[in-house]
Order: C-alpha cells, then sequence, then structure tokens
C-alpha cells in the first residue's frame, strides 16, 4: 500500500508516495553519467571538504566531526538553522573524515568510534548519497538531520511546525492560541507511505529520499517524526532508529543510501525511490557493511487466497538483522520481495495492519525464493467469526473510530478532537463513529454501549472480544456487564513502553482480550438494553492522556 499526499506546485510542501510519484518530473539529474561534469570535483579549504557536484551543487563535510557545513544549490546556501549544521544525530563529535574521488564518483567516509558514516556525490548529479553504518549502541545514532535556513520554503504542514507557543507535554508538544496542538512528530505517514519528504518553491524543491529501512525497527506500518519547522528554520529526517513506540529492538549494520535530492522545484527522480535505486557504482567504494545487489536475493508469491478484499495486504519479512515489506496485488495477492539480505525470515501476512498469517521463509544471494499459492486460515482473521454485533472491522488500526485520523497528527486534548466521552448504542448506524479511538484511565473510561440481545441469545453465555492496537503504561479494558458482572483484569500483553497515543501513533503489538460473559449476566427482557461498561485498569500512567490508556482495533459479541 502507498498513500499520497501530494499537492500542487507553488511555494509549498510536497509529499507523495511510492507508487503516487511514478508520473512525477524527475528533475533530479541524470544517475549513470561516466564522463565528468564541467567543474566536478572536490578541494580542501583547511576546515571543510568541499565538493561540487558541477550540477549546480556544492557541499562542504567539516573535516573535524563529519558534518555537513554547507548545501548550496545554484547560489543559494540552504544548510543551517540556529546556528547547527546538518548530521547523525546531534554531531558526532572528533571524527576521522576522509575524501577519495573514483572517476565520476567522490566520497567523503566519517569514522567515530564503531560508526561509520558516508556522503557520495555522482558527477552531473545535485544529489547527495549517504549511509550510516552503526555497529553497537556504543554509539548513539538515530537520525540524520538536514537543517535548512529559515525563510527558504514556506510551510503547508502545519501540524509538524514547532512554533506554538505553549509546552504542553514533555518539551515537544506545543498548543496554540486557538487551541490547535503542534509537534514534530505528528507526520501522519507509515514508512511504507512515503518515499521522500521536503519542500518546494516551486522552482527549486529539497529533499530527503528516504532508503530502503532495512536496518531500521517496527515494520511497514511504523510512524515517527520527518520533518519540522520552526522560527529557526527546517528539520527533514532520514530516522535510522526511532524509540517512540517501538515495537522491536535496534537492528545493526548499513543503512542507506538514503539520498538528499536539489531539484528544478519537482519531486526527486523516482529512480532515487527505495526498491528502485541502483548503485552498482558504489560496489567497490569500500563503504563498511555494504551488501551489492548480486550479495541479495528475493522473495516472490504466486499469490493469496482467504483474503477479504476489501482491504489492502501486506507481506513483511523480519529477523533480527533486517526487515523488508511488499504490498499484496489487489486482484490475487501476487507480491515481489527485492533486494532481500541473505538468511531466514518470519515471513508475516497482514490484512490493513493486522498480522492474519505467518511462515519461515530463507533467502539466498542471487537466488529467488518461490513461493506457493498462501492460503490463510479462515480462523486467523477475527473479522470471519459470526458475530451477534460489532463494533468497527478487525484490521489492526482504530481507523473508523470517533478522532482516529486526526490522532496521528494531532494531540488528543486538541480543539479539533471531538469529545472523547459520549456512549455508544449499536444498531444505530453511529456505533463505530461515535465510539473514541482510544480509551484513557482518566479521561473517558467506563463508556457504556448500548445494545439488545433476543430472548435465544440472552438465554447462551457469549464471548466478548476487545481488539487493541498498542497501549500506555499497560492500560488494558475490563469490562462490566449490565451492573453485575465484572470481567477479571486481564495480564497485560506486552507493548511498547514509551509515548504512543499522544504523540500520533496507534502502532503497537495487536491483541485480543477475550471475556467469557455467563448467561446469567444478561437480561431477560428483550425490549430492554443491555450495557456494557469498558474501563481502563492500571497501577501505571500519570494523569490525563498520560494515564494508562489503550487503542482500539474492535469490539464484538460473538455468538
Amino acid at each position: 500500500m502507498s498513500g499520497s499526499t501530494g499537492r500542487p506546485l507553488g511555494r509549498r510542501t510536497f509529499v507523495l508516495g511510492s507508487a503516487a510519484a511514478a508520473g512525477a518530473a524527475a528533475l533530479a539529474g541524470p544517475l549513470a553519467g561516466t564522463a565528468a561534469a564541467a567543474g566536478f570535483g572536490w578541494s580542501d579549504d583547511g576546515s571543510d571538504y568541499v565538493v561540487d557536484t558541477g550540477a549546480g551543487l556544492v557541499f562542504k563535510v567539516s573535516k573535524t566531526n563529519g558534518d555537513l557545513t554547507s548545501l548550496v544549490y545554484r547560489g543559494t546556501e540552504y544548510q543551517g538553522y540556529g546556528g547547527k549544521n546538518s548530521h547523525v544525530e546531534s554531531g558526532l563529535g572528533t571524527s576521522t573524515v576522509t575524501i577519495a574521488q573514483s572517476g565520476s564518483t567522490i566520497l567523503v567516509s566519517v569514522s567515530y568510534g564503531t560508526l561509520k558514516h558516508y556522503y557520495a556525490a555522482r558527477s552531473g548529479e545535485n544529489n547527495v548519497y549517504l549511509w550510516t553504518d552503526k555497529a553497537d549502541s556504543s554509539v548513539t545514532a538515530t537520525r540524520y538531520i538536514v537543517r535548512v535556513k529559515a525563510g527558504l520554503f514556506l510551510n503547508d504542514e502545519p501540524d509538524s511546525y514547532t512554533y506554538a507557543p505553549t509546552v504542553i507535554e514533555s518539551a515537544d508538544v506545543f498548543e496554540k492560541s486557538d487551541g490547535q496542538t503542534r509537534a514534530k512528530h505528528y507526520s501522519k505517514l507509515r514508512v511504507m507511505d512515503y518515499s521522500y519528504i521536503g519542500w518546494t518553491t516551486g522552482s527549486v524543491g529539497l529533499w530527503i529520499v528516504r532508503s530502503n529501512h532495512e536496518k531500521a525497527s517496527g515494520g511497514p506500518f511504523y510512524r515517527s517524526l520527518l520533518r519540522h519547522q520552526s522560527a529557526d528554520g527546517g528539520g527533514l529526517y532520514e530516522i535510522l532508529y526511532y524509540g517512540e513506540n517501538q515495537t522491536e529492538s535496534e537492528r545493526y549494520g548499513l543503512q542507506g543510501p538514503y539520498v538528499i535530492a536539489l531539484t528544478d522545484g519537482g519531486a526527486p527522480s523516482p529512480a532515487l525511490y527505495p526498491g528502485t535505486l541502483t548503485t552498482s557504482w558504489a560496489d567497490s567504494l569500500g563503504i563498511s557493511g555494504y551488501v551489492a545487489a548480486g550479495g541479495r536475493g528475493r522473495v516472490a508469491g504466486v499469490g493469496i487466497t482467504g483474503r477479504d478484499t476489501a482491504y489492502p495486504y501486506t507481506v513483511g519479512l523480519a529477523n533480527s538483522a533486517a526487515q523488508y515489506w511488499g504490498s499484496a496485488r489487489s486482484s490475487d495477492g501476487y507480491f515481489s520481495i527485492a533486494g532481500v539480505l541473505p538468511g531466514t525470515y518470519t515471513l508475516t501476512v497482514f490484512k490493513g495492519e493486522l498480522a492474519v498469517y505467518t511462515s519461515s521463509v530463507s533467502v539466498s544471494a542471487g537466488a529467488t525464493t518461490t513461493l506457493n499459492t498462501i492460503a490463510v486460515p479462515s480462523s486467523n482473521d477475527p473479522g470471519n467469526a459470526t458475530a451477534i454485533w460489532r463494533i468497527n472491522n478487525w484490521d489492526g488500526t482504530p481507523g473508523g473510530f470517533k478522532n482516529a485520523d486526526l490522532m496521528t497528527y494531532a494531540h488528543p486534548s486538541d480543539v479539533r478532537a471531538a469529545s472523547w466521552t459520549g456512549n455508544v448504542v449499536v444498531g444505530s448506524g453511529t456505533e463505530t463513529s461515535a465510539f473514541p479511538c482510544y480509551l484513557w484511565k482518566d479521561v473517558n473510561s467506563g463508556i457504556v454501549v448500548y445494545f439488545k440481545l433476543t430472548a435465544a441469545q440472552a438465554a447462551a453465555a457469549h464471548t466478548l472480544r476487545i481488539g487493541v492496537t498498542t497501549a500506555y503504561a499497560n492500560g488494558r479494558p475490563q469490562v462490566v456487564v449490565n451492573d453485575t458482572w465484572t470481567s477479571a483484569v486481564p495480564s497485560p500483553p506486552t507493548q511498547p513502553s514509551t509515548r504512543s497515543l499522544t504523540v500520533g501513533s496507534y502502532r503497537g503489538n495487536n491483541h485480543t482480550f477475550t471475556y467469557s460473559v455467563p448467561a446469567s449476566a444478561w437480561l431477560t427482557d428483550t425490549s430492554a438494553y443491555n450495557t456494557l461498561k469498558i474501563y481502563v485498569v492500571s497501577g501505571s500512567g500519570t494523569t490525563s492522556y498520560l494515564s494508562a490508556g489503550t487503542s482500539i482495533d474492535a469490539i464484538d459479541l460473538l455468538t
């Protein structure tokens, strides 16, 4: 699945998902020139290595610490805000920095302890290719940030514009005087939804094209900060590892290439996109941890049966060393995932964002592992179970619930959010849109669901299911039926320990809570509404939107 939030050009930000950008203008320069462009080369000004691509882009790398200290395109300096450079994390400190030219490629190598970082330039291209090799936890390296001077680009993603005057959470979530909230966390997009992020004036574009994220963590649906702007300037990020609401351990190794691309205002060339970019020119540069295309394999699946065709399906591969994913074709479920490092992976089929099938697959260098048709058992999809009633659909997300869309780019306290309280009536036609996507112990715990049962239904015990997508501070649901039957407090499933619901992310570990409700709990009067009260319980958390909470996927009562 790829998404598009592209907008008409002008002095506006421009973001495209990988599929949507196929027809975008390819203005980032040629990708495979062999003859050196006029002016191509490098020099040493004493404090920096100065690299001229010969196509209008000149950049400087500090000989002391490997920071990108200058980014000049067509005579205009774009680098820097607040006196800060562009760099790995917040800067590496004193490093060993070297430069070498090999034909039409210039490579700057930065060594800081066990961490290696690289900048590469190609003759005639207005691109800077970057790799970061983190070998272990001895060095903090969770991002590369391009810091852009203020006033060069206007911002049309205001939810990540951190100028609001009032801090409302953890020194990084802000509120404007009109009640709207702002934070750099609010990206809206999952990793699989975008290939690049950045800004354009209509005549100049500045972008970061992301890597394939094979050494990142969190999978295809993970959200992390992508960019922000403030009065001091803007930041564009390639996240190497982001700890907020993280579901996996950090992976180590070479991440990249990711690309800083300057254009004539249009989108970066599709040839730079993850899954498309080829870098055979880098095979012999000696980049630490680099694995050429010939050392990688591919996984291809004939198809997937047992799908609910109302939903997109994604296939993911993951082990402790790497992660990959690809979309399954809507017509038959065919998928192909290329560029995979050799190894054995857990293959997961996702309906929406809900895992409905897992298996193991091995990948060899230079070979394609072809899989026969995958049959998803009907019982693996909770949406296939026959229900007396169901609120929302089982797809691993809170999408469809009240405030769900807003929560990927706003704080729950935002004035744009509908009330987090309010009761829900099954059969009203609004039971899903009226049910809040998130529940908190200190905000809306005890929400009431009203429903009727037939005489036959009221005479039998039933299973109640509540699916969640993540939880904060071990928040989990305890239920009370008709004020007479109370469930036990369920054990908390494994979930991320950091903030989630307040920083634009519902993506944790999907879990289904089940409650066996005896027949004695139901009302025998079929004209009366039964009541289901859902409470959030936990001994952790603080107050308000940082009290224990959880994100809801679906709720149903089974026959």
